[in-house]
């Protein structure tokens, strides 16, 4: 019989918002388990977390990252790695100023910022974002979300920042929040259309900090909606950069269906002005942890 050490944490916690739960498993040295006892960890914690990671330190600053849903392995997930990379540099040994912290996954090896003293966050380059071609129609959107033709605000696009994104603009704060689509039809539109998780947006916001006003869905993972997300964000950062909408500078994105108390993702860029990657951040808080024993 194995153990290891479950944490449930929620991630881009901050003030009242609830943030996004992820479990969180850090083997520990010469520990493995395998895809199907990954699997079976994260099928068991349906209901509790949207994703499970597993973290396997590699060296001095050095981790490989793998991520579960309840129904498969994902290629990435932000709000895991924010959990994961939050608690782990939190509880330190701190990076020195120099040290570059990178986590490897199935979407490449990317680099993690820790700026845990200066904002309370630790921030993360997104994967290499892909346009893709994107042939769905407005009706097909409405009919897949169920909401109106008349509150797309303009055409929809797929990006992929890690998940293949579609972003969807509605036309303001009242058609983001009143979304709610059946998990079922969503879920068959996102697979017939090779989309990971889709996400509206509008510009309007309750906040006023806040730049956009995002939710996002991801039935293939057995679930509705994510509350807080770092790849679908990113991917909405990287079509506003495209199409000069925003400047590389530190934005904040509420996301979620709650007026008064939305969950907050922070964007910001790193590199030169051609090939700039977008960065999520945001901070953790651990909730409760328990010994998951295998075998």
């Amino acid at each position: 019989m194995r153990e290891v050490r479950f944490q449930k944490i929620d991630a881009f916690s901050e003030g009242i918002a609830e943030g996004n739960p992820a479990g969180v498993v850090v083997l520990e040295k010469d520990q493995e388990l395998t895809p199907e006892e990954m699997q079976a960890i994260a099928r068991d914690q349906k209901g509790t977390v949207g994703e499970v990671v597993f973290c396997t330190p590699r060296g001095p600053g050095t981790y490989t990252l793998r991520y579960y849903s309840s129904e498969c392995e994902v290629d990435f997930c932000g709000h895991g790695s924010i959990a994961c990379m939050y608690t782990l540099l939190r509880a330190g040994p701190r990076p020195s100023p120099k040290e570059v912290v990178m986590i490897e996954t199935r979407r490449g090896t990317l680099p993690v910022i820790d700026d845990i003293e200066a904002s309370d966050a630790v921030y993360i380059s997104s994967p290499e974002p892909q346009r893709l071609p994107c042939t769905v129609t407005a009706k097909e959107v409405s009919s897949a979300l169920d909401v109106p033709e008349a509150s797309l605000e303009g055409g929809t696009e797929l990006m992929d920042a890690g998940l293949r994104t579609l972003l969807v603009p509605l036309r303001g704060l009242d058609e983001v929040l009143r979304t709610l689509p059946d998990m079922g039809e969503l879920e068959a539109f996102c697979r017939d259309h090779e989309v990971d998780i889709v996400l509206v947006f509008s510009k309007e916001t309750s906040l006023p900090a806040s730049g956009y006003r995002t939710r996002v869905f991801a039935p293939k993972y057995g679930y509705l909606e994510d509350p807080a997300t770092g790849s679908g964000n990113s991917a909405l950062g990287h079509c506003l950069l495209e199409h000069g909408m925003w400047d590389g500078g530190l934005l904040q994105i509420e996301q979620g269906p709650s007026l008064d108390a939305p969950n907050i993702v922070r964007l910001k860029t790193s590199g030169p002005a051609e090939g700039r990657r977008v960065l999520f951040g945001g901070s953790a808080i651990t909730r409760w942890e328990r010994i998951i024993r295998i075998g």
